[in-house]
């Protein structure tokens, strides 16, 4: 019997439970014995008196999601090959190959004229409650650390602020606070703020607006995301609200200007409304005209966003961006997601991250040996921590020049503006507490922070972005740690070679040699060398008297 790599029918994601969690049918997840008489703790159950709201993660606005699916083949199927002779990008002498002189920032684009300090991007974090009440931390904390931060799909069209005349944005207040916020605190010209747009976007005319009025450089067209295979959606717990989406032209459901649907709120029977984006239909003509149009209105660099389509889309996109000229081709796999993905699609829905990626390395590679062009990549699909972006770097190289992360960064966002109001309450919890009472004694990074920046100004900063700065120090720390070990002291040097599979299963996916074919060529020559011992004379020392 092979492995069940699903969970079904109760899950922490849609707040359900088995009654009989020690034994449950593995292909249905029902409990063994289904009783009448059960409240309906399970997913069957809740979908019983609620329905479609048992379809999205909950609660909504202040979570984020991700699939719960064990993939046949993932990141951890790898293993990082280490090395004790040589270097690449620095001398051969152990006082100067240090860990600390490993060089993570890296360019990229058409003119080479984008620059992050360290090898990551957030994707796009769009209109959600999670994205938008944690984007002070999120922006402010790229900023600091010189990377990369996508501003999502819907931004303006989710803004009741906003100012629209025929159907074209004319003034907005959340995306000018979002791109401010980065702008304000950007240091030297590190890092980039994109804004992505999808159909919505597109005939709000959002990204010529942040072109024009709010000097915007990147923007991202956006085909999809790992997460779903359908537009972006929200929850919506405000009736005028509903309504103005539904007059600006989006889905809502149910209908909030129907009359039974009004009553039907307003005496609670339901809680909220759901706002849905339509799912994009791709032409070659339409790409090409609307990077022509980005490209007239002063974008200086177009990066595209795919998902975890099927493999003919990933090569569409990347045939799309290497005759058209994308700077940067971001490619999302399978399981992911930060707002109101459906929870059964986020874990049954597209190729898994591994996949992906090697068919995405396939692909370029087909195209970089016809001497076509290949625009710079970033792979994303559940990265945390320095050792997958390692494998994702090396997996994908040397067109890979950069990680997306979302969730980690959001975690870390939010952890750090927790501390920051238990700190002002004076309630840090004793796990926190044994750190010390205050956010000089609590953040590691506080110290060089201060210094950098000066007192008045280090103390503006939320905690949310100094806990995404820290967050990002650790993973450039780790990563220094984990290149030193292979030798390599520049991106540019990490090679498909510094990983080794773990199974066969991995191995045939990836075209990584599997770990016991690794070097072995190599290795017996080195053996077939042994020609005899070689005899090495001491000096005795004369003893002293």
């Amino acid at each position: 019997m092979g492995a069940t790599f699903s969970k079904i029918n109760a899950s922490a994601a849609t707040l359900t439970k088995n009654r009989t969690e020690g034994s449950v049918t593995p292909n249905s997840g029902m409990c063994v014995t289904c009783v009448d008489g059960c409240i309906g703790m399970c997913e069957i159950g809740k979908s019983a008196y609620r329905g479609h709201e048992v379809i999205y993660p909950q609660p909504f606005g202040v979570i984020t999601t991700a699939a719960e699916k064990t993939y046949p083949v993932d990141y951890s199927h790898f293993n990082i090959m280490g090395t004790c002779v040589g270097t690449h990008g620095i001398e051969e002498d152990s006082d100067k190959a240090v860990f600390p002189a490993v060089n993570l920032e890296v360019r990229f684009g058409h003119d080479n004229g984008l620059k992050f300090k360290l090898p990551i991007m957030i994707p796009g974090i769009g209109s959600t409650n999670i994205a938008k009440n944690n984007w002070e931390g999120l922006a402010i904390g790229t900023a600091l650390a010189g990377t990369g931060l996508t501003i999502g799909e819907n931004v303006v069209g989710m803004d009741p602020q906003a100012i629209i005349k025929n159907n074209r944005i004319i003034d907005t207040v959340d995306l000018k606070r979002r791109v401010n916020l980065f702008k304000d605190h950007q240091r030297d010209g590190w890092g980039a703020t994109i804004v992505q747009a999808n159909i919505e976007d597109t005939r709000l005319g959002v990204q010529e607006y942040a072109i024009e009025k709010l000097g915007v450089e990147c923007v991202e067209l956006k085909w999809g995301q790992g997460a779903k295979n359908i537009g972006g959606e929200v929850k919506i717990t405000d009736l005028k609200k509903a309504q103005m989406l539904y007059e600006r032209g989006y889905v809502v459901l149910p209908d909030p200007t129907d009359p039974h649907v009004i009553e039907a709120f307003e005496r609670g029977a339901f809680k909220d409304f759901e706002r849905h984006s339509r799912v994009g239909m791709v032409t070659e003509e339409s790409f090409a005209t609307r990077v022509e149009e980005l490209r007239a209105a002063g974008a200086k660099y177009i990066f595209l966003k795919t998902g975890a389509y099927r493999p003919v889309d990933l090569a569409r996109a990347v045939s799309f961006a290497s005759k058209y000229g994308i700077d940067l081709l971001t490619v999302d796999g399978a399981g992911g997601g930060t707002g109101m993905s459906p929870w059964r699609m986020m874990n049954e829905w597209g190729v898994p991250p591994v996949e992906l990626h090697s068919m995405l390395y396939q692909y370029v590679k087909h195209l970089a040996d016809r001497g076509e062009h290949v625009p710079a990549l970033a792979l994303a699909g559940g990265f945390t921590f320095e050792d997958q972006m390692f494998k994702g770097l090396a997996l994908g190289a040397p067109f890979v020049k950069l990680i997306g992360m979302a969730r980690s960064p959001i975690a870390a966002a939010m952890v750090g503006k927790t501390i920051g109001r238990t700190i002002e309450d004076h309630q840090l919890p004793v796990y926190i507490e044994r750190f010390g009472n205050s956010k000089d004694e609590v953040f590691v990074t506080a110290a060089d922070l201060r210094k950098e920046l000066g007192n008045d100004e280090f103390e503006k900063i939320p905690t949310g972005a100094i806990g995404l700065y820290t967050y990002y120090e650790r993973l450039a720390q780790g990563l220094q740690q984990l290149m030193a070990g292979s030798r390599k002291f520049a991106l540019e040097y990490i090679t498909r070679d510094d990983l080794a599979c773990l199974t066969k299963e991995s191995a045939e996916v990836s075209g990584i040699p599997y770990m016991m074919d690794v070097d072995k060529k190599e290795a017996i020559e080195i053996l077939d060398k042994t020609n005899g011992k070689v005899a090495v004379k001491s000096k005795k020392k004369k003893a002293s008297n």
